[in-house]
């Protein structure tokens, strides 16, 4: 489904595990004239109680978008006190400094794929957020008209992400692809978001 964004397009797919009403997996996006910010959060295990400690995050988030990537990470940690833990990814793109900066921690992806159309993954930080201090590390770099980024939660598996997918013109088309090609197994809860840089 494509969401309104100007310099961002974006769309997103959403499903829960087969059997469940709630998804475990929560999502937010701001953009404003200065900056981009994409967050998507999976809480651990499935249900309700995933669905619980997942949104506590998104609030954080969807309540603080111009903090810093380190901050939202702490924020985040002391809302999930008592909860289940979520696992996080990032995404932060700055209209005026032309940077984009990105942190993962547990199994959400992030693929970059630059105007040329070349592919980098990230490798994201092992554990997961619950309530005590975590190690982060934020990869920063250059933004380019045409960037392509994609974030995604465990129920997207990296080998259903193949070139001829993630090349596709344009991020409707993406979401179309893999829905029509995978929307149908789904082992675990599932989040892709495609985003260009227009």
């Amino acid at each position: 489904m494509k969401q309104d964004t100007t310099r961002m397009n974006l769309a997103v797919y959403q499903k829960s595990k087969k059997g469940n009403y709630y998804c475990g997996d929560s999502y937010f996006y701001n953009e404003t004239e200065d900056t981009f910010l994409c967050a998507i959060a999976d809480g651990l295990g499935s249900g309700e109680l995933a669905f619980e400690s997942s949104k506590a995050v998104m609030n954080v988030i969807e309540h603080n978008p111009e903090a810093t990537i380190e901050t939202l990470v702490k924020k985040c940690n002391d809302a999930l006190s008592g909860k289940r833990g979520v696992v996080l990814g990032l995404l932060r793109v700055d209209f005026n400094r032309r940077t984009y900066s990105y942190s993962s921690i547990g199994n959400i992806g992030v693929i970059i794929i630059d105007a040329e159309g070349k592919k980098k993954r990230n490798i994201p930080l092992a554990g997961y957020l619950a309530g005590y201090p975590k190690k982060l590390r934020v990869t920063k770099g250059d933004l380019q008209k045409g960037m392509k980024f994609l974030m995604f939660s465990d129920g997207v598996m990296d080998r259903r992400l193949p070139s001829s997918l993630t090349s596709s013109k344009g991020v409707e088309h993406i979401i179309d692809n893999y829905k029509e090609l995978y929307g149908k197994s789904r082992d675990d809860d599932t989040t892709l978001i495609a985003m260009e840089y227009q």
